[in-house]
């Protein structure tokens, strides 16, 4: 993947990141974890009505930050956890001048520990 596909990448992630519900939604998939969540689970946690929620789940899709797989009627959405790997990755492609150790502190504290 060259550099302009990163880009484009990150760019629609933060996108779709800027929307509070949005924000809300890839918070409580990434809370979920391997289980993921029904589609009218996300919406009854946060309180978001089943079309409003369908257009923002559609969007985090569409950005690549969460996945979804059909269970008989029901939709289970997914937090992207490569992908998450994937935009932290490019974020920090280019930290610390060579200096890893100011990096260091930054990758304890996203490290997942579970």
């Amino acid at each position: 993947m060259d550099t302009s596909d990163n880009n484009a990448g990150a760019l629609a992630a933060f996108s779709a990141l800027s929307q509070q519900t949005r924000l809300d939604v890839f918070r409580l998939l990434v809370k979920a974890g391997a289980e993921g969540l029904a589609s009218g689970e996300v919406g009854e946690t946060l309180g978001v009505r089943q079309n409003t929620m369908s257009a923002n789940l559609a969007v985090l899709l569409n950005a690549g930050l969460v996945r979804n797989e059909r269970h008989g009627r029901t939709i289970r959405y997914f937090a992207d956890f490569d992908a998450i790997r994937g935009l932290l990755a490019f974020l920090m492609e280019d930290c610390c001048g060579g200096r890893p150790e100011i990096c260091q502190p930054i990758i304890e504290e996203i490290a997942c520990a579970c």
